[in-house]
Order: C-alpha cells, then sequence, then structure tokens
C-alpha cells in the first residue's frame, strides 16, 4: 500500500483544485480522509485473509458509491435530492471530490505507485500494478508504455498481476505479516514516505493549502470590511 503520506497530500492536491467555492477545513477533512479510507483495509486483514489493497481498493464500492450518488445528485429532482436536501449545492460538490479523491489517491497510488491492488476482489485474487513510462528520444521520438493502443497486452492500460490477495498478501504497519491474527510483539513501520519525491510531494501538498486557506481568509476578511 502507498504511504500514508502520499495519499493525503494526492488527496490535499485534489481537494485544492477541485473543490471550488466549496474549499474550506471541513470540505479539506472530508477529501484527505476519502484518500486515506481505503488504506482501512490493512486492519480488516487481521480477521479477513488478503484484506490489504483489496477489500476497499476493489471496484465494487466506488462503482456503487457513484452509482448512488449519480442517481441522487443527477437523475433525481434537486427537491428530492438527499445530499442537496443537507448542503445545497456544496455538499454535492465535496461528495464528487470526496469520491475522486478516494479512486485517484487511495486506489490509484497503490495502483500505479504501490503494491497493487486486487480491482475485482474477492472474486479474483490476483493484484494489479500499472507501470510505464513517459519520455522523448532523439532517435525514437515520444516513448510512452502507459497506453498499449495496438500493443500486445490486452486492454489500454498495462495492468500487470503481482501476486494475489490472499497468497501473497501485503504487509503494513497493523498487519507486518499479513495474515489473519494479531500479533502484539510483531515489529511495526509505520510507512509515511518512502523516498525524497514523495516528501517533495507532501510538502507541495501543504503549501498549497496554505496557499489556498491564505487567500480565502483574505477574501473572507476583505468582504467583511466592504460590508462594513
Amino acid at each position: 500500500m502507498a504511504p500514508t503520506l502520499v495519499s493525503a497530500a494526492v488527496g490535499a492536491l485534489l481537494a485544492a483544485a477541485l473543490l471550488g467555492n466549496a474549499f474550506d477545513r471541513r470540505a479539506v477533512a472530508i477529501v484527505v480522509g476519502a484518500a486515506l479510507l481505503p488504506g482501512l483495509d490493512a486492519a480488516a486483514s487481521l480477521a479477513v485473509p488478503g484484506a490489504t489493497n483489496a477489500l476497499f481498493h476493489a471496484v465494487w464500492l466506488p462503482l456503487v458509491a457513484g452509482g448512488l450518488l449519480y442517481w441522487d445528485t443527477v437523475r433525481r429532482p434537486a427537491d428530492a435530492s438527499w445530499i442537496r436536501a443537507r448542503g445545497g449545492g456544496r455538499a454535492v460538490r465535496v461528495a464528487w471530490v470526496a469520491l475522486a479523491s478516494f479512486v485517484v489517491a487511495g486506489i490509484g497510488s497503490a495502483l500505479f505507485a504501490g503494491e497493487g491492488a486486487a480491482l475485482l476482489y474477492p472474486l479474483e485474487d490476483a493484484r494489479y500494478v500499472v507501470r510505464g513510462r513517459l519520455g522523448f528520444s532523439t532517435r525514437e521520438g515520444v516513448v510512452q508504455t502507459f497506453l498499449t493502443f495496438g500493443g500486445d497486452d490486452p486492454g489500454v492500460l498495462p495492468l500487470r498481476s503481482v501476486g494475489g490477495a490472499v497468497s501473497d498478501p501485503v504487509t503494513s504497519w497493523v498487519n507486518p505479516d499479513g495474515q489473519p491474527g494479531f500479533d502484539p510483539d510483531a515489529d511495526r513501520a509505520f510507512r509515511l514516505v518512502d523516498g525524497g519525491w514523495q516528501l517533495v510531494v507532501g510538502a507541495a501538498a501543504a503549501a498549497t493549502l496554505a496557499v489556498r486557506f491564505g487567500v480565502r481568509d483574505g477574501d473572507a476578511t476583505t468582504d467583511a470590511g466592504v460590508s462594513r
């Protein structure tokens, strides 16, 4: 699973970019929390075999949540929407951004930069990763391996299996051996970042939020001064 700080940082950047007028501390907390939610399947692995990077990293939860959100906020009349009735358009925006954070920062960080995600768990045990590169060569021109149109690999994304959720479980600080059962004497290491680039992402997210909050608070002060 991706380091906690990386998932939180990507969620924070999504909040800063997508929340718009709904941007405030509570909304940011919801979006960042959604980014960290998939990682809770590590705790479930203490009782459910192979749950890490599988139980909350599978496609089923975001598909169901997205379907319900679409039905409530798009298909239903505005005056009948459960979410709109509790927070108006602001709540709708926060809900959609939180779902994007869950998928991109939570599941995506494991799929593209972590140990992989069991996208079809429990129907399939395999964990998948997407690995690729994008560059420019003076001889070959643009070189990219993320999209495989017309390639030998099936599908568009180069999905590759890197083990099984149950047969080759992902370890975590909650469950160091990935197997069901709690061992109080196990050595637990809580991963915040695994490399310098991840620290840069975290610092960029913190700086972005600081600027956004500073601009927002400054605008609120200006508006208050004008109103007086």
